[in-house]
């Protein structure tokens, strides 16, 4: 998965592409506080042309809708500071939260975005019927004897069917 805090892009030029150079240079944007500090830069390596389009020849850890080929996200290193300040666990519950499909972090407040998912996130769990249990434990008031009666299984695939999804050990409410 992507980690933003790890983002990096190759620019070069198209002038320089189409004359059979990929000339440029990897740069990490937590080098560069903002847009327009990082196209500084770009303008800084390919000062050779007069006004060089950049070509973001290659892009590491971000995610497909924050760049392109020739295009950066207005809010992207908004986006970098932001998932920066969640721990490590929660960043990669946060892509797969993201993935979901159902938010766009280019468009969206990535603020009001950090608070849904943390409205949505449950946590870490060995699996939907380790979950189950944590849910019986924290939310039922069940008898020693009765536990052990408890199909967890039965429980977790209800839980599953519509109010949480999992994925890759994290556990989102779709509520």
């Amino acid at each position: 998965m992507d980690n933003l805090a790890e983002a990096r892009v190759y620019v070069g030029t198209y002038a320089k592409y189409n004359n059979g150079s990929i000339y440029g240079k990897w740069l990490d944007l937590s080098d560069y506080s903002d847009k327009e500090e990082f196209y500084q830069a770009c303008h800084e390596l390919h000062s050779d042309e007069e006004d060089a389009e950049f070509m973001f020849q290659d892009i590491e850890n971000i995610p497909s809708s924050l760049a392109g080929e020739s295009w950066l996200s207005d809010n992207l290193f908004e986006v970098i500071e932001a998932v920066s300040e969640l721990d490590e666990n929660d960043q990669e519950a946060f892509y797969i939260w993201l993935n979901d499909g159902s938010r766009d972090i280019d468009t969206e407040d990535i603020n009001g975005l950090i608070d849904s998912f943390r409205d949505d996130y449950q946590g870490h769990y060995k699996d939907e019927e380790d979950f189950a249990y944590g849910i019986v434990e924290q939310c039922y008031e069940l008898p020693e004897f009765a536990k052990t009666y408890f199909d967890y299984e039965k429980f977790a695939r209800d839980l599953f069917i519509g109010d949480y999804w999992y994925d890759d050990g994290h556990v989102f409410s779709r509520c």
